[in-house]
């Protein structure tokens, strides 16, 4: 019998059971006795770990991260673990692989420990077969559980995320408005993230009635420190005979890559070709020339991340998923 039992048998939901078990005035009486006769008719004993729960708490926060060498995840880790230590509380850092069972493990592993809430750092953790996201909804039975940049609709689950449609359409758009007309969207996912891009891609073309050449669409394998290969890989491409003047990427480290390939192949940047990343990292402004990119928010994401997660343990309703705003940041590389 957990908390999840609870608020089924009671039909409540988990925050209102949290917040009969901490006291709070927020609840009329008739709900907080309803949720006490199934407490006290099933001899539940609330789990001493569970801040939630209102008896003690480990002070602990769980962050899953498929890859902490990864700049996008290492900001990200950064300032969630700078913000919860504001709030008073550690972070236990788990780091698997992008496959779904070293996740699973990962997300079991943290749980064994009590942890009073978790972080699911990126949209990789989002499957496309609903069953393989079970392990989420399972570990949201017994604490709140955010996702960095993902959304599923689950209880206890709550999302926190950039409009990457929106940013690739705005993207996109503001190339063709300098002049560009042929833009090859250059991405390493197909997840949850990486379709809402490929979908702003596609919506900046269908806006401007103008057919999308799929041979513009290039996906190359995840890997952070792939500058040479993407370089070679446009490289061939352009000995293929596939013209573009613009190279948008899903990441920062692929502009890196444009802009090397560029170079190689004696294109001037913006003149003859334009590069927008995405991510606004400190790589950015490391190039030459500086890097436009979209400015995804992340500080500001993962501050409410940390706001989702206080406010759920202390029995707040609060929202299952809030979008940010992407803003493009322009610098030298386009015109």
């Amino acid at each position: 019998m957990n908390i999840y039992d609870i608020s089924r048998r009671a039909g409540v939901s988990i925050a209102t059971v949290s917040r009969v078990l901490n006291n709070s005035p927020h609840v009329s009486e008739n709900t907080r006795k309803k949720v006490m006769a199934v407490i006290e008719g099933t001899g539940y004993v609330p789990n001493a770990f569970a801040r939630g729960l209102g008896l003690n708490t480990m002070k602990t926060i769980g962050l899953l991260c498929p890859d902490a060498s990864d700049p996008y995840l290492a900001h990200a880790l950064t300032v969630l673990e700078r913000s919860f230590r504001q709030q008073g509380y550690d972070c236990l850092l788990s780091c698997t692989d992008r496959s779904l069972g070293a996740r699973q493990q990962g997300v079991e592993l943290l749980r064994s420990r009590h942890v009073d809430g978790i972080v699911l750092m990126g949209s990789s953790f989002i499957e496309d077969n609903p069953a393989d996201n079970d392990y989420i909804r399972d570990a949201a039975k017994t604490a709140p559980v955010v996702l960095l940049n993902g959304s599923l609709p689950c209880d206890n689950v709550y999302g926190v995320l950039c409009d990457d449609q929106r940013a690739v359409t705005e993207a996109t758009t503001f190339l063709m408005d300098s002049g560009c007309k042929r833009v090859l969207f250059l991405y390493t996912s197909a997840n949850y993230a990486g379709r809402k891009k490929i979908a702003g891609y596609r919506l900046a073309h269908q806006q401007r009635g103008i057919p999308v050449d799929e041979r513009l669409l290039v996906h190359v394998e995840h890997d952070k420190n792939n500058y040479q290969r993407v370089r070679d890989l446009l490289l061939q491409l352009d000995e293929d005979g596939l013209q573009f003047d613009a190279v948008l990427t899903s990441g920062d480290s692929l502009a890196v890559a444009a802009l090397k390939y560029a170079r190689t192949a004696g294109k001037r940047v913006p003149e003859d070709i334009s590069v927008i990343g995405y991510d606004n990292g400190n790589i950015c402004l490391a190039t030459e020339p500086e890097l436009t990119s979209v400015d995804n928010k992340l500080p500001a994401i993962c501050e409410h991340i940390v706001t989702t997660i206080m406010g759920a343990l202390e029995g707040k309703e609060m929202p299952q998923k809030t979008v940010f705003t992407g803003e493009l940041i322009r610098r030298s590389s386009t015109k």
